[in-house]
């Protein structure tokens, strides 16, 4: 296995001296869990490691009614999973987080490293497409925001410069009446890779319809995306079973799923199509009312068997 250096700053302003330092043969850690298998593996031989755990300042969630979320870059899975504001206001988010993998690694992998790993099949990522999050990045030159659908470059690839660092999401307050959720379909639960996820998020107008559709899907394309031709042919419709039927499809339509150990492709895309409909169906019944229970939220955000 490769050798580095690892190097601990204690500030992001010393973060980001390190970066500008050690240049492009450095690499940002947080949890490491990703980062520790492909070390192993030779996927990744960074000279440098620059460990971001004792940078103060990045583990907060707070929630307010004008700024909504904001997750720090050192906010854990297991962090998002608990947190009632989370569980209640993002029930989409809080299902890609009970579907991420075993507890060990929720207690260790950050949310915004799962970003930064930019895997298509990331389960926090569609809810946090979803949610319409927003991306604060911290540079030598300053800060710059940038829409989170944005970041996503291909597999494993991301928008930020070298010498950046990914600070903060910020995921705007939901609109009345919404709900939503996320559902994971993997062949061994949890513990196992997506072959196909998808995150709904409706918000019904006063007279039933859909004021607000947004439909996110993972690991059937090169990087997480939003199927906005479904999104567009739901809003301002009733939430009929032929509205959401015709949603589904058009979901499964805009994927691009491949073939390998984990799923066909033609099954991924069908797939789609299924969870699209699951995810749409019970966001339109939890919007309005008090939502769905967490431990029903838990019951159904990971699918093994059709």
């Amino acid at each position: 296995m490769a050798r580095f250096d690892y190097l601990e700053p204690h500030s992001l302003d010393e973060a980001l001296g390190m970066l500008s330092e050690h240049g492009d043969r450095a690499r940002v850690v947080a949890g490491s869990t990703d980062f520790l298998v492909r070390w192993r593996t030779g996927a990744w031989r960074p000279d440098t490691v620059v460990c971001m755990q004792h940078v103060p300042g990045l583990d907060g969630i707070s929630w307010n009614d004008d700024d909504g979320l904001s997750l720090g870059a050192m906010v854990t899975v297991q962090d998002i999973e608990q947190d009632d504001d989370v569980r209640r206001r993002y029930p989409a988010l809080a299902a890609g987080a009970t579907a991420f993998a075993g507890v060990q690694v929720r207690n260790l992998a950050t949310v915004v490293g799962n970003v930064c790993n930019a895997s298509p099949a990331g389960d926090t990522l569609p809810a946090l497409l979803a949610y319409d999050t927003q991306c604060r990045i911290a540079g030598a030159g300053g800060e710059r925001w940038l829409p989170l659908h944005e970041v996503f470059v291909g597999p494993g690839q991301t928008a930020l410069a070298a010498g950046e660092i990914l600070t903060e999401l910020r995921l705007p307050p939901p609109l009345p009446n919404t709900g939503g959720l996320y559902i994971k379909h993997s062949p061994r639960g949890a513990m196992d890779i997506s072959a196909a996820g998808v995150a709904a998020v409706v918000s019904l107008a006063a007279d039933g319809t859909c004021a607000s559709v947004r439909i996110a899907l993972g690991a059937v394309a090169p990087a997480p995306l939003r199927a906005r031709a479904a999104e567009d042919g739901l809003t301002g419709q009733t939430p009929t079973d032929d509205a959401i039927v015709a949603a589904a499809q058009s979901a499964a339509a805009a994927s691009s799923p491949i073939a390998d150990v984990r799923s066909g492709a033609e099954y991924r895309r069908e797939m789609v199509r299924v969870l699209t409909e699951r995810t749409l169906r019970h966001a339109v019944a939890t919007a309005g009312g008090d939502g769905a229970s967490f431990n029903d939220i838990r019951r159904l955000a990971v699918q093994t068997a059709w």
